[in-house]
């Protein structure tokens, strides 16, 4: 299906929701800190990035400002994975560029609708190809 990014310091939920990721068809790439999801980020440019805020090292959204300010990573959809659902956080959040956020603890069949979602705007968003020129269809 799609390629995720997973940044979650707590390694039970890391590991627990990435396996049920992963049994949904997703490929996950899991990381414990903001500054391995920018590494991270660069390197595999995952379909979309899920991305707890309270994170040690760099937090959720330091890293998300700094992907968002880069310009290979900044069409790549995040979705915000936090317990605080309090208007400024998610206002914070929007601020800095998520697509969308879900509350913790996460409800699978929510977070797939939430992916399916960031999926198919990072589809639109994406730049065109540009189409082969047919010389011969021009002639006519």
């Amino acid at each position: 299906m799609a390629k995720l990014l997973l940044a979650e310091d707590e390694e039970f939920t890391r590991d627990m929701l990435a396996r049920r990721l992963q049994r949904n068809g997703h490929e996950v790439i899991a990381v414990p800190d903001g500054r391995e999801a920018i590494v991270a980020a660069l390197h595999h440019r995952p379909d979309v990035i899920l991305m707890d805020l309270d994170m040690p090292v760099m937090n959720g959204l330091q890293a998300m400002r700094t992907l968002k300010n880069d310009v290979r990573t900044f069409r790549i959809p995040v979705i915000v994975l936090t317990g605080h659902t309090e208007t400024d956080h998610v206002a914070e959040a929007v601020d800095a560029g998520c697509f969308s956020y879900e509350a913790k603890p996460v409800v699978l069949r929510h977070l797939l609708k939430r992916i399916a979602e960031a999926l198919e705007a990072g589809a639109r968003r994406k730049p065109a190809e540009p189409a082969p020129s047919d010389e011969a269809g021009a002639l006519q």
